[in-house]
């Protein structure tokens, strides 16, 4: 197994399309890695699915073999990056991920998973038919 494998935060099932979602909030932290964001995401994503099948088949709880399950029976992937910058830029919490660049980016990295991925934040979210609410 390789070190450091990671996954997205949120995996949705609505119908048969599979929502990865991947959350980042730079509000009050800047973001510190050194890999690019949209390579960032798509790690995550195809070590995600990568670990699909193995759960579905090993998995010591049924619920988890059987969410492994109902993820491998989609027919729709769908990669979503909630992505919440400083809504007023400032020299303390600048806005310095472009949404639109990393979209493009992520669009060209992962077109056979889904063409389509959007880049979203809480007061633009696309048409996603979820909300979110900070606590």
């Amino acid at each position: 197994m390789s070190p450091g494998i990671k996954a997205v935060d949120l995996l949705a099932i609505e119908s048969q399309v599979i929502w990865l979602i991947e959350a980042k909030d730079y509000r009050q932290h800047p973001r510190t890695k050194t890999i690019d964001l949209a390579d960032e995401v798509v790690q995550k994503v195809l070590y995600t699915l990568a670990a699909m099948l193995p759960a579905k088949i090993h998995a010591s709880d049924i619920s988890e073999s059987n969410f492994g399950g109902e993820i491998l029976k989609g027919q729709q992937l769908r990669v979503v990056l909630h992505l919440e910058q400083p809504v007023k830029t400032s020299k303390l919490f600048p806005r310095v991920i472009d949404p639109s660049k990393v979209q493009l980016k992520l669009r060209s990295l992962i077109k056979p998973i889904d063409p389509h991925p959007k880049v979203v934040e809480s007061n633009q979210m696309q048409g996603l038919q979820w909300t979110v609410t900070e606590l």
